[in-house]
């Protein structure tokens, strides 16, 4: 997977491995994703699973109808981010405050999934990550309900800032 980004200005908060990657992913719980529809520019967040093999494929869910679902329908490109780990680091006077986080940003094209068997098993993903240990029973007119969309990455960058020791 590429970087489709400038080069970052502090190269050494960059997180490149993917296994550091896959950690931030697993440990972040927050998907916020960034669209364009008519109305402007808009970011919602979401609940996420992903699966890492060949490419990046985060899944999430919505309704069918509104504001999101209209917009991937026009426009499937999307930006996205995820935090986490966030924590105060203080300092002797106010500019010299900061945080110490992990975070990973990037872009990539939203599909909505179609059949039954596509559905569950993002949803089945969604949860594991989201609520290890629920009930993954997930009944067929649950899943007609749902609209449970696929974002394929096509770029992204890590970053992380450590608190100093």
């Amino acid at each position: 997977m590429k970087n489709g980004h400038r080069p970052m200005r502090r190269q050494k908060r960059e997180v490149t491995s993917p296994e550091e990657l896959r950690r931030i992913l697993e440990k972040c719980q927050i998907l916020r994703i960034g669209a364009m529809d008519e109305e402007g520019m808009f970011v919602v967040p979401v609940n996420y699973g992903f699966e890492w093999e060949d490419e990046l494929l985060l899944y999430f869910h919505s309704a069918k109808e509104g504001r999101k679902a209209d917009a991937f329908r026009k426009d499937p490109n999307v930006a996205f981010e995820l935090d986490c780990g966030y924590e105060v680091i203080t300092g002797d006077y106010a500019c010299s405050y900061s945080a110490a986080y992990e975070s990973i940003m990037g872009n990539g094209t939203v599909t909505l999934l179609e059949t039954p068997e596509k559905k569950e098993r993002a949803l089945t993903l969604l949860m594991k990550h989201a609520a290890p240990g629920a009930n993954l029973v997930f009944r067929p007119e649950m899943l007609e309900a749902a609209a449970v969309y696929c974002l394929r990455v096509s770029s992204l960058t890590g970053k992380r800032r450590e608190r100093k020791q």
